[in-house]
């Protein structure tokens, strides 16, 4: 989930270079409290269950 917030921070505010570590901050908490005002979630493809399906073969278990 950070990976996509990160993600989403950097299309829609980082869009340019930013002249200081300070209007830097001030732009990431604009963003952020904007993104929380709105309540943004993330809409999952799969469910866990399905994913372990899926992606069985990249997780091989371990017999003891």
């Amino acid at each position: 989930m950070a990976e996509v917030e990160l993600s989403v921070l950097s299309r829609q505010s980082l869009s340019g270079r930013t002249d200081s570590a300070a209007a830097l901050g001030r732009d990431t908490a604009a963003w952020s409290a904007r993104r929380n005002g709105e309540g943004a979630t993330v809409s999952w493809r799969f469910t866990v269950e399905e994913a372990r399906i899926k992606l069985r073969h990249l997780y091989p278990s371990i017999d003891v």
